[in-house]
């Protein structure tokens, strides 16, 4: 598995007083663009070809990186009107090839995932997605998942998350088959969150979420951005 979505056109509202010039996956963390650190580690684990959902001053991601980065490939999707994160991995997909299992990203959240792992746990459970999840002491920030002993998610309660519960961490490794039932096309305004995942899982999907450890930090509000500087070498 070698390639990635990175879920990166949100218009990042509440950073945009702390940086009110770029993108928020271009905030600079240590004197580097953030999506530098999150492109940094996941190419160290494997990851060489990725493709970036982009939608808000995308020129500045775009020019930014050009069409490799440190060996990688990068390729970009560009919404022309704001899409939702759904919309974005939709058209985002449409640049894949085949069938193998791919990443995704969500472009303000760095979480250090054990990729093997991941892939290890989506195979043996012959998952449809699986999710790595964290355990978040902010409730009703993130998605919380209550899964079962094996590891199947049961449920999804969006913005609902408890404190110290487990929460959906941004990364994701799905099946491109399990994009295609929900009636949803390539421009269609849509959340990935709210519509994609709930509808996946009412359709019998089969949605697994692996907890794991690695540094978490979502660089979305700006006390977080603050403690990524503290988190993030240069």
């Amino acid at each position: 598995m070698t390639t990635a979505i990175i879920l990166a056109g949100g218009l990042g509202t509440r950073l945009r007083n702390t940086v009110p010039d770029l993108p928020k996956p271009m905030a600079p963390i240590n004197g580097r663009p953030f999506l530098e650190h999150q492109l940094d580690y996941w190419i160290g684990q494997g990851v060489k070809r990725f493709v970036l959902s982009l939608g808000y001053r995308h020129q500045a991601i775009s020019g930014h990186f050009g069409a490799s980065y440190r060996g990688a490939a990068l390729e970009y999707a560009i919404e022309s009107s704001p899409l939702g994160t759904g919309g974005g991995l939709l058209l985002a997909a449409e640049k894949l090839c085949g069938e193998a299992a791919f990443l995704v990203l969500n472009g303000d959240t760095y979480f250090e995932v054990d990729l093997a792992a991941l892939c290890s746990f989506h195979a043996g459970n012959r998952a449809d997605w699986a999710f790595a999840l964290f355990r978040s002491a902010e409730p009703g920030r993130y998605t919380g998942m209550e899964i079962a002993a094996d590891g199947r998610i049961a449920s999804l309660t969006a913005g609902a998350g408890s404190s110290g519960g487990l929460a959906n961490g941004g990364v994701y490794l799905l099946n491109p088959q399990t994009l295609r039932g929900g009636g949803w096309k390539p421009g269609d305004k849509v959340s990935l969150e709210d519509d994609i995942l709930p509808a996946a899982l009412a359709a019998g999907h089969r949605l697994y979420g692996l907890e794991c450890s690695g540094t978490f930090v979502d660089i979305g509000v700006p006390q977080d951005y603050s403690r990524a500087q503290c988190l993030l070498a240069g």
